[in-house]
């Protein structure tokens, strides 16, 4: 996988990724997570989700886990997910 500089993701999936870009971390249930890699190739993010139909993947890390290994994730942001800490200025993505 390459980083290639996009000046704007389609609407409908920017809205769906929320502010979930490199260096972010956000907690919801399930725990909370740093967000590594954002794909927004969508057959790298297909391949990663191992689902014909993603059209992006986010890799993140659990930081309430010591042992934490890098995973990828395809879920959509919701009102149970809050940012902690935003992203890092400059945005890179990886596709």
């Amino acid at each position: 996988m390459h980083s290639i500089a996009l000046p704007r993701l389609h609407p409908s999936v920017d809205s769906e990724i929320g502010p979930r870009r490199p260096g972010a971390i956000y907690q919801n249930t399930d725990g909370r997570f740093e967000v590594l890699t954002l794909i927004t190739d969508p057959a790298d993010a297909a391949q990663l989700l191992r689902r014909d139909s993603a059209r992006w993947a986010v890799i993140v890390r659990d930081t309430l886990r010591p042992d934490g290994q890098p995973f990828a994730i395809g879920s959509v942001w919701t009102t149970s997910d809050y940012l902690i800490r935003p992203a890092k200025a400059a945005y890179t993505p990886a596709a």
